[in-house]
């Protein structure tokens, strides 16, 4: 009440505090009131990265890959997707039909250019010194190791997508191979997973030397450092004894070795594959287990660890073709 009052007795000071009016007082709680709300609507609609982190932020921020939730295979819009632009471009190719591109050479006929040439140098004398970081032999050069198998080389994306998606993988996942070959398969594995998660054992020296010397190097996936070796007679020693795998797999292997061999593999995979949720899976048939007959082979598998979860079969997106594959778990610690 004194703040209010007009007596001739208050000091310069203290009159100058006395004639706030009432309406200036409401007018600057007014303004006050209005920056505040602006300040708040700003705010609320800023870009700015958000000081709670989602859990992708946390996978960047400890190392982890953001991919996890990435699809693997194509679905039916991107099939639906690919035809109409094959149609709006007005392509009307036939099934089966042969046509010649715009350099027609056979890979016999490339093959002896390249021999020739001293590999793709045209030039003579001292220019004709390969100077490649990786020389690498013709016959790779024309791919002629995508022709050493049954199936198209690529099958190999067919192959990847199924089992891929059988066993729940992620890209932070651990897969070994049997017989890699020259990564027909194994590309897909190692362009998909973290560096490092894909294993091999493969014992052919051409296979080799065609996934290491081409294959890995002209799909830029050298910095993925899969870890390849040579190897039979199914020694898995040297990919360290502390390694689980969420995926094992042989796709037409098994088929080509004594089934003394096979059990021999299977009880020492036994232990490198993750209890439970891991996966083992074998194509075209598994004979070295039918042929001990249904219950002894069940037996076996028990006294091993592993369980049999059946046969299944998968249709291949380019051609006419599908692959069997047979699936077995650990189902003990």
């Amino acid at each position: 009440m004194a703040f209010l009052s007009s007596s001739s007795s208050s000091s310069p000071a203290m009159q100058k505090g006395i004639f706030v009016s009432v309406p200036v007082l409401v007018l600057s709680v007014s303004f006050a009131a209005a920056v505040f709300f602006l300040l708040s609507s700003s705010l609320s609609s800023c870009s700015c990265p958000s000081s709670i982190s989602s859990p992708n932020d946390a996978g960047v921020a400890s190392g982890g890959d953001v991919r996890l939730e990435e699809r693997i295979s194509p679905t039916r819009k991107d099939i639906e997707w690919v035809r109409d632009l094959i149609r709006s471009n007005g392509l009307h190719m036939q099934k089966n039909e042969l046509r010649k591109g715009i350099n027609p050479r056979t890979r016999d006929q490339q093959l002896i250019d390249l021999k020739q040439y001293k590999g793709i140098s045209h030039y003579e004398g001292e220019e004709a010194n390969n100077h490649t970081a990786l020389p690498c032999p013709g016959e790779l050069l024309v791919e002629q190791h995508h022709s050493n198998y049954g199936e198209p080389w690529a099958g190999g994306r067919d192959v990847f997508e199924y089992l891929a998606e059988s066993a729940s993988l992620k890209p932070n996942s651990r897969v070994l191979e049997i017989g890699c070959g020259t990564l027909r398969v194994g590309l897909h594995f190692i362009r998909y997973l973290n560096p490092k998660h894909f294993h091999c054992l493969e014992r052919d020296e051409l296979s080799l030397m065609a996934a290491l010397r081409y294959e890995l190097p002209s799909q830029g996936l050298l910095h993925k450092r899969p870890l390849i070796l040579r190897g039979e007679d199914m020694d898995f020693s040297k990919f360290g004894s502390d390694i689980t795998y969420d995926l094992i797999y042989a796709s037409a292997v098994f088929l080509h070795m004594p089934d003394k061999l096979v059990w021999t593999g299977l009880e020492r995979l036994v232990k490198k594959l993750k209890p439970y949720d891991g996966r083992i899976f074998v194509s075209h048939n598994v004979k070295f287990c039918s042929r001990l007959g249904g219950d002894e082979c069940a037996k076996k598998l028990a006294s091993l660890g592993l369980e049999y979860l059946g046969k299944q079969t998968h249709d291949s997106l380019l051609f006419n073709h599908y692959e069997i594959w047979f699936g077995f778990r650990r189902f003990k610690t």
